[in-house]
């Protein structure tokens, strides 16, 4: 049997109180966790198009926002109660702005990369998952189940994402993907420079005037016109005229009707004709070249085929074929030659065919 002794050591009333009330107690409220948050806001002002948005209208937005990056220009907070009015106010408002990053926490800083994950439109607004979204994907079949399985695996990942839902006035108009990034610059940032924009800064003055302005000149080539339209609504390969032998060209088209239609036609690398159709004018046709001087010279490759002949002024030029002699070690006799083809005289008469006996049989 084992026997088991404890020490209890007896404080006086006083010491114990004494060693309790010195110790440090630390507090976090929503006052002291969000003080540093950053609540000052400007509206926008961003002319809008008075047209309601057509279906061609809403699949530009999705093609062109989803899967954009941006930084965000404030704390947001996850969930999917942020709110912007088009070039209005911000809901909620400061002090319950930072109440929701308090209670639900805080999906950005500012600074933090984000990403749009998905556009979806309502009547009035158009709303914007960011980061993957506020909430798990198939959320409602999760609590479904065959025979024990569950029909969607459990999500381990930790779901952080935010929603911006922009709202419109009036419901929304047949607006660009750029007007909605800035009509998004109080929550969103989408002002970093694209491989296009730093392309055309290194481009000369008038080349990178023109693709500010997003005007194409004759001359430039396919990645000047990407750098200041974009990419094309659709392209067009043909022949010059009817002849099939004739040169092909290639020719991308911007706009559709009612709106102003440009044709812009490459030979080669290069724009040869740009055509601007509007309503109501006679078609503009640019054939002049108005980047001389300003394109750099392409680059030029010369490639060499066969052996050397004897004729050929580059024959100092040339560099020995390999070898695994030693320098200054003669050739072998038996070494091999370049392979002479022999050459038909044009007094050569053909060959009597011979007569081809039949194979033999066997008779009875």
């Amino acid at each position: 049997m084992t026997f088991r002794f404890r020490r209890w050591i007896l404080l006086p009333v006083p010491l114990l109180l004494t060693t309790v009330c010195s110790a440090q107690v630390f507090v976090v409220g929503e006052k002291s966790a969000t003080a540093d948050i950053a609540t000052d806001f400007t509206p926008t002002r961003v002319s809008l198009p008075s047209e309601p948005l057509s279906e061609r209208g809403r699949r530009e937005l999705v093609r062109n926002l989803e899967a954009e990056q941006g930084f965000a220009h404030r704390a947001l907070p996850m969930g999917d109660g942020l709110s912007l009015e088009a070039n209005g106010q911000i809901h909620p408002g400061a002090e319950e702005y930072k109440r929701m990053i308090f209670r639900k926490g805080e999906s950005a800083a500012p600074g933090d990369r984000i990403v749009i994950t998905s556009v979806m439109f309502k009547p009035d607004r158009i709303i914007m998952d960011l980061n993957g979204g506020p909430y798990a994907k198939h959320r409602f079949l999760r609590h479904v189940s065959f025979n024990d399985m569950p029909v969607v695996q459990p999500q381990t990942q930790l779901i952080t994402g935010a929603r911006v839902t922009l709202t419109f006035e009036g419901g929304v108009p047949e607006i660009s993907a750029a007007e909605v990034k800035a009509l998004l610059v109080p929550v969103l940032d989408f002002g970093v420079k694209t491989s296009g924009a730093a392309y055309a800064e290194t481009l000369p003055t008038p080349l990178k005037d023109a693709i500010a302005t997003h005007d194409v000149l004759v001359g430039m080539n396919h990645r000047m016109v990407l750098a200041a339209l974009g990419a094309p609504e659709s392209k067009v390969r043909e022949h010059e005229g009817s002849d099939p032998d004739a040169p092909r060209y290639e020719e991308w088209i911007y706009g559709h009707v009612p709106q102003t239609v440009r044709f812009i036609r490459f030979q080669g690398d290069r724009v040869s004709q740009v055509k601007i159709a509007a309503m109501g004018k006679p078609i503009e046709i640019h054939n002049a070249d108005e980047t001389e001087g300003l394109m750099p010279d392409p680059e030029v490759r010369e490639i060499a085929l066969g052996d050397k002949q004897s004729g050929d002024e580059n024959s100092a030029a040339r560099v020995a074929p390999p070898s695994l002699r030693k320098p200054g070690e003669p050739e072998p006799a038996n070494a091999e030659k370049k392979v002479q083809l022999p050459q038909q005289k044009s007094d050569a008469k053909p060959n009597p065919t011979t007569a081809q006996t039949a194979p033999p049989t066997l008779n009875q």
